[in-house]
């Protein structure tokens, strides 16, 4: 049986509104961001999740804080979750940052092994069941690039407050992804 993977990018933050490289920077949701987890919240309240993750940085505890009201699940908070480490670069303008970025940010190697321990071991302990994930938007993009054998760029960007259902197979990777959410973008 397929694992149920709903994979969310946290709620709009006020440096994303500032164009800021976050990496594990805490992050504050925006009003809009509020409002993006409530309708997260109404939008999941019907499925039965086996388990919930977040990454452990404070924009994430934010909105699963919030979607969590209606689920009511214990919620697991890992750092194999969290956003990529931008090293020195973080809190940079993203325009600024991107024609200098080097070694001395995260790989996306080391991203990939991230993503792998993750996908192991939700599809080891909870085969056939449905699980719920909460990122950040490269992160999410790096768990759907595992599973799809592929690269980061083949992924689409998410928005804020992005739903990307994700059906692995324990032996087979991915059998399908499907897109959804409440994002205004």
């Amino acid at each position: 049986m397929a694992l149920q993977l709903y994979l969310i990018r946290h709620g709009q933050t006020e440096e994303n509104l500032k164009n800021i490289l976050q990496g594990h920077m805490p992050g504050h949701l925006t009003s809009e961001g509020i409002n993006q987890a409530k309708r997260l919240r109404d939008e999941l309240q019907d499925i039965s999740f086996d388990a919930v993750f977040c990454s452990d940085l404070q924009r994430c505890v934010d909105t699963v804080q919030i979607i969590n009201e209606s689920l009511r699940k214990p919620i697991i908070y890992t750092p194999l979750l969290r956003e990529r480490d931008w090293g020195p670069f973080t809190g940079m303008d993203i325009r600024e940052a991107r024609p200098i970025l080097d070694e001395r940010a995260e790989s996306v190697e080391s991203m990939f092994e991230r993503a792998t321990r993750f996908l192991t071991n939700i599809t080891k302990q909870y085969a056939g069941g449905c699980v719920l994930a909460i990122s950040h938007g490269l992160f999410c993009r790096a768990i759907s690039a595992v599973a799809l054998h592929t690269t980061i760029k083949m992924i689409p960007r998410m928005a804020n407050a992005e739903i990307r259902h994700l059906q692995i197979d324990q032996l087979t990777g991915l059998l399908s992804q499907t897109e959804t959410g409440v994002s205004d973008a």
